[in-house]
């Protein structure tokens, strides 16, 4: 029989238990426990019912919630563009193109077999925040050689779990060396690239991304890459409107992709087209996910890259008062966004995007586990991924009200301790 762990004494509870969607006022107890036995969620209910466990916790009054749910990051890189950050905190805009410098050193570092301590550290820094479920892409190998080598080195971490969701982005930029036959780069990353990724991730991506914005790749050539993706058998998501209208929120509409990310500049048909997908039913593929191919489209917004570029920041109330699914993620990457601290995007959606503490956090958990498909994380109702993070604080609000504290005390994952309090 699977150990147990009880967590008791816990101060606030935020199950966000998808059976009680019709009671939300339930998914948040106080004065709660907690049983955890093996990889899920075994039980939760008040202290005066505690059952018996192997190990027991004490929470010391404090709070309790899912594990982040980190839809959107880029992990799989070399190299630093802290000089690039500076010139543009000088006052230089950010453009697309800056993507090429991490690519030259992410070829080089895939070529020597360096990348893999880099990018399982990178994993780390985000567990000790509080993250438990990933998402990654390629996109800085942008050539076929380079992506399978990136994808090759995704599946890896998804088949020893370190890493939950792999996305192939061949479409991230056009490389130097096609800059006078931008053409032909669709043709390989729509073709052979994208056979060789998924070969060499050995059945463990479930995406495909693309960059659809000026300077990247226009609607046209992204609808190719998507069009070979989901024939593929790939799920599909897209970087859109971040620089401006691209058309990608139209794109991933109408393609039924599980998440358009970024979403700046929004028109109010924009957001309409995907508050009419919020209703669209998911379909269960086993093993704690959902069809790719079925569900809303997902708007993810990624405040802290917003903070990073200087970017308006994207309309999360409004899309949110329009009926639209949101997520919240990270978008770590070496450019425009080098943090995976999601209790920060957090305190940002509340404090500037005018989120309150509950929509910031469901996006972060639940929003993160729809745009991924998955129904085991994000939340804690029985059978759930045993996937908690305790507060260093009495309530979740501290998580605005003290932005930028380090607030995490102790986190497991799948039901095992990886970051455990070392304060009284």
């Amino acid at each position: 029989m699977p150990a147990s762990t009880l967590i008791t004494n816990i101060g606030e509870l935020w199950t966000l238990d998808p059976a009680l969607d019709d009671a939300p006022q339930q998914q948040v107890l106080r004065g709660a426990a907690l049983l955890l036995e093996g990889e899920r969620v075994a039980w939760y209910g008040p202290m005066s019912q505690t059952p018996a466990a192997d190990v027991q916790v004490d929470a010391g009054g404090r709070a309790v919630l899912p594990g982040w749910v980190d839809s959107h990051s880029h992990l799989l890189f070399d190299g630093d563009r802290s000089a690039e950050f500076e010139a543009r905190m000088a006052g230089r805009a950010y453009a697309a193109g800056g993507i090429q410098v991490t690519t030259d050193a992410t070829r080089s570092a895939l070529a020597g077999d360096l990348l893999e301590p880099l990018v399982r550290a990178r994993i780390a820094e985000a567990w000790a925040g509080g993250t438990t479920c990933l998402e990654t892409k390629t996109g800085y190998g942008l050539s076929l050689e380079g992506e399978a080598l990136s994808a090759r080195l995704a599946g890896r971490l998804v088949a020893d779990g370190t890493l939950e969701e792999a996305t192939y982005l061949g479409a991230h930029l056009v490389p130097r060396e096609y800059a006078q036959d931008p053409d032909a780069y669709v043709d390989l990353a729509a073709g052979a690239m994208l056979e060789a990724a998924l070969a060499a991730a050995g059945g463990r991506m479930r995406w495909a991304d693309v960059f659809c914005e000026d300077g990247a790749f226009d609607e046209d050539a992204s609808r190719r890459v998507l069009e070979a993706a989901r024939q593929a058998g790939l799920g599909l998501r897209v970087h859109g409107h971040q620089l401006g209208r691209s058309g990608g929120v139209a794109l991933a509409c109408e393609l039924g992709a599980a998440s358009v990310d970024h979403v700046n500049h929004m028109s109010a048909a924009d957001i309409e087209a995907l508050a009419a997908t919020a209703d669209r039913p998911v379909r269960d593929a086993g093993a704690g996910t959902l069809a790719v191919d079925a569900g809303p489209t997902v708007a993810t917004v990624l405040p802290a890259c917003d903070l990073s570029t200087r970017a308006p920041l994207a309309p999360a109330r409004a899309l949110l008062d329009a009926g639209a699914r949101i997520a919240l993620a990270s978008n770590c990457n070496p450019g425009t966004s080098y943090t995976s601290a999601m209790g920060f995007c957090v305190a940002t959606a509340v404090l500037q995007m005018h989120l309150t503490l509950d929509e910031a956090i469901r996006a972060a958990t639940r929003g993160g586990a729809l745009a991924l498909r998955r129904r085991d994380v994000g939340h804690l109702g029985v059978g759930a991924r045993a996937d908690v993070h305790l507060l260093e604080a009495p309530t979740a609000i501290h998580l605005a009200y003290r932005p930028g504290m380090p607030l995490t005390r102790a986190v497991w994952r799948r039901g095992r301790p990886i970051i455990t309090a070392r304060r009284p």
